[in-house]
């Protein structure tokens, strides 16, 4: 008869404790952060389209001159992110469209081209 009160008390001490370790996990990756997911959601910002590709068209696309945004390699996984043109990106096979966010398809992934609402900062530079 004891058991069952005990049980309950254990199971809630169990879930506090979880809790906790959730809440300390947050507050850590807030403060190592350092500004990152700012950063990610202002380079978002300027996007207009967004697609997955294969890191050797990442790597490809960097030697041609295209800048990687360095919020990308703050994050993990570490992200390739940059700004293509429409015309240069129209050629890359691996391409696959997801939403411009802070989605599960974004966060997964390690490269990714942007093209821009504008020509701020589209293409090289």
């Amino acid at each position: 008869m004891h058991s069952r009160p005990l049980d309950r008390m254990q199971a809630r001490a169990r879930e506090v404790r979880t809790r906790v370790a959730v809440r300390r996990w947050n507050y850590r990756q807030r403060n190592l952060a350092a500004g990152v997911w700012y950063r990610l959601r202002r380079v978002l910002a300027d996007a207009r389209a967004a697609y997955v590709i294969s890191d050797q068209d990442a790597r490809r696309l960097a030697t041609e001159g295209y800048r990687v945004e360095a919020c990308g390699g703050q994050v993990t996984p570490e992200k390739a992110i940059l700004f293509v043109d429409e015309t240069r990106l129209s050629s890359v096979e691996s391409r696959r469209s997801i939403p411009v966010g802070l989605g599960p398809d974004f966060l997964t992934a390690t490269a990714i081209a942007l093209v821009a609402f504008d020509d701020v900062r589209r293409g090289t530079g």
